[in-house]
């Protein structure tokens, strides 16, 4: 998607809850999502399965993203990653298992392993990224997050717990 489509303010507008940008928005982006889902998932019905739910990911998100830069990668991972679960889902891509998670992380070198680790936390919505980095770098406990997020103990573990699968998926692609 070519950021110079939507502008700052429609973006700034659309992330600060303006209901009329976020429509805005969601109606500029639409174009672009359907297109990358139909480059990306395996077929047509996927494609329009993968388009409707990142624009509700979009709809219900859109507050948590940084910055128009941004805003592209953001969305089409989005995209990318419904078209993988779709295809997991039909059975088309094996899911892989956590020995074969292990064989793959352990061939690359430290360097590369901790360039693609930091990748994978930046590639992650703020929501789940926060809460990985407070349990994961920073060993903070499941209360601690909880207090300092003002969450309960159930949102910060469900968090987490999403956080972990999709930073997974990240290094096994």
């Amino acid at each position: 998607m070519s950021a110079a489509a939507i502008s700052s303010g429609l973006f700034e507008a659309a992330r600060l809850g303006d209901p009329q940008a976020i429509a805005s928005l969601l109606e500029t982006a639409q174009p672009d999502i359907r297109r990358y889902a139909r480059a990306t998932c395996r077929s047509s019905a996927d494609a329009e399965d993968a388009t409707q739910e990142a624009m509700w990911i979009l709809f219900r998100h859109v507050g948590t993203i940084r910055s128009l830069v941004a805003f592209s990668a953001w969305l089409f991972s989005v995209v990318r990653r419904e078209c993988l679960r779709l295809a997991r889902k039909a059975g088309l891509v094996p899911s892989i298992d956590d020995g074969e998670v292990d064989a793959q992380l352990l061939s690359r070198s430290e360097a590369d392993l901790r360039l693609d680790v930091a990748a994978a936390f930046e590639a992650l919505p703020a929501h789940y990224r926060d809460v990985a980095l407070m349990r994961d770098v920073k060993e903070m406990t499941i209360d601690e997050i909880a207090a300092a997020l003002g969450a309960s103990r159930q949102t910060v573990k469900a968090r987490l717990h999403r956080a972990r699968a999709l930073m997974r998926e990240y290094l096994t692609r």
